[in-house]
């Protein structure tokens, strides 16, 4: 506000003083006479003129310097005025002060850079840019380090470690998550391949990272294997312990000459036979469950999803005594699921849940529950039951082939559930909730 005061002060002084010479001179002009007036007047109106011009012109040029100064990122210029109180003073400050600020937003702006940068180099997860051009880039040192073998750092080069990730590279994948094969100089890995492509407004760049998962591979599949064996073993030993004992026992009896120690005999057999048949279903079962199931996808509304599932229930575990509660949010939710699978896994999460529930005893009702909720990547389903829980020992456990905490139960219903779960690239847990087992499905 000071700057502008003076500046209008002068220039109206300035103005004042052009126009009172201009004017003079043109009297002097129309008077005879007096050429030496007129010629002072003259100088006296030019001069005038010269410091009206230089007075707004000097603005403009302290404008425009700061301008230029912006627009070719010399942030050092200074705007101090020469002469302290013609109102230019203030005006440098200004612009002195909006330099300041500039530098020291650029100061900022530059350590994040800094801090964003060393942290892409510091990652441990490869990372591949690539350019509409297919001029690919690695954008940090485990990228470099990952593929240091490379003559080259184009496309052919890549596809000869893994057509998936060439694909990736070349754009002709789809954004996502990809399971490959990397063939390297160390031996083959697989790796998780991320996509996605990044809007620029001078061109679009796809960003490419690459998660070795071989080592954790690995461990999951020991530890299935372990866990898979010991279930075996147990299964297994419990089906041959009375078979090898009935067989000695047979054979002894048959040793014998004696009516009765045959008809003892006969029994045995019966028996072992039993017990063979008992070995030969377990087999049956594993089969099955070593058989991915093959998932056919559809979009389909969850609600009617839902009462039909509530129906076929029903069927079996009439009300008034079972009560199940169906839940849908929003109304109008669509699921993409293979709709015959999941409502297997669905309608046999609702029967383990009723049949826990009935295991109580006493006069207790059975009450359960469907819900089926949007997500804000996955859709939920949540079964609950008002049974006594799962022990917790066991929650580790429970999704392991064969593994049953039913008298006759077989192992097989939550395993296949989980199988067909996670061939829809999807999670279950099971948990105690406050009253009863809690199974949640995302898909």
């Amino acid at each position: 506000m000071a700057f502008s005061g003076w500046f209008a002060l002068r220039l109206s002084a300035w103005l004042a003083l052009f126009t009172g010479c201009a004017t003079a001179l043109a009297f002097s002009i129309a008077t005879p006479g007096l050429p030496a007036t007129r010629a002072t007047l003259a100088a006296a109106t030019l001069l005038a003129g010269f410091l009206l011009w230089r007075h707004v012109s000097r603005t403009n040029r302290e404008l425009a310097r700061f301008i230029d100064s912006v627009r070719f990122g010399d942030l050092s210029a200074a705007f101090s005025g020469r002469r302290q109180g013609s109102g230019f003073d203030r005006l440098g400050s200004a612009l002195s002060a909006a330099i300041a600020q500039l530098r020291a937003e650029r100061g900022r702006q530059g350590d994040v850079l800094t801090f964003y940068e060393a942290m892409i180099e510091q990652v441990p997860v490869p990372i591949l840019t690539v350019d509409p051009a297919g001029h690919v880039t690695l954008a940090n040192s485990a990228a470099r380090h990952l593929f240091a073998h490379l003559p080259a750092h184009d496309l052919p080069q890549f596809a000869r470690v893994s057509s998936g990730l060439a694909q990736q590279l070349e754009q002709r994948g789809a954004p996502g998550r990809q399971l490959v094969l990397l063939n390297l100089p160390d031996g083959a890995q697989r790796a998780m391949v991320n996509s996605a492509t990044l809007a620029r407004p001078e061109r679009a760049t796809r960003i490419v990272t690459i998660e070795p998962v071989q080592a954790a591979l690995n461990a999951a599949e020991i530890a299935a294997q372990s866990d898979l064996v010991r279930v075996l073993t147990h299964e297994i030993m419990n089906s041959l312990t009375p078979i090898t004992s009935l067989a000695h026992s047979a054979a002894a009896l048959l040793a014998e000459d004696d009516p009765a120690a045959a008809a003892d005999a006969r029994a045995a057999v019966a028996t072992l036979a039993r017990r063979a048949d008992g070995v030969m279903g377990f087999v049956r079962s594993y089969r099955l469950v070593s058989r991915p199931p093959d998932i056919h996808r559809q979009r389909f509304a969850a609600r009617p999803f839902a009462d039909e599932i509530a129906r076929l229930f029903t069927a079996d575990w009439p009300p008034p005594r079972t009560r199940l509660a169906v839940s849908v949010t929003p109304a109008d939710l669509t699921l993409n699921a293979d709709p015959d699978l999941l409502a297997q896994v669905l309608i046999n999460l609702l029967r383990n849940g009723a049949e826990a529930a009935a295991a109580r005893g006493g006069d207790h009702d059975i009450a359960l529950s469907l819900e089926i909720a949007a997500g804000h990547q996955r859709d939920r389903i949540t079964v609950t039951d008002n049974g006594p829980g799962i022990p917790e020992a066991m929650l580790a456990d429970l999704f392991l082939p064969f593994f049953t905490t039913k008298p006759q139960g077989t192992g097989i219903g939550l395993s296949l559930a989980r199988q067909i779960v996670l061939a829809h690239n999807g999670t279950i847990d099971a948990s105690n909730g406050a009253v009863g087992a809690r199974f949640d499905i995302r898909i």
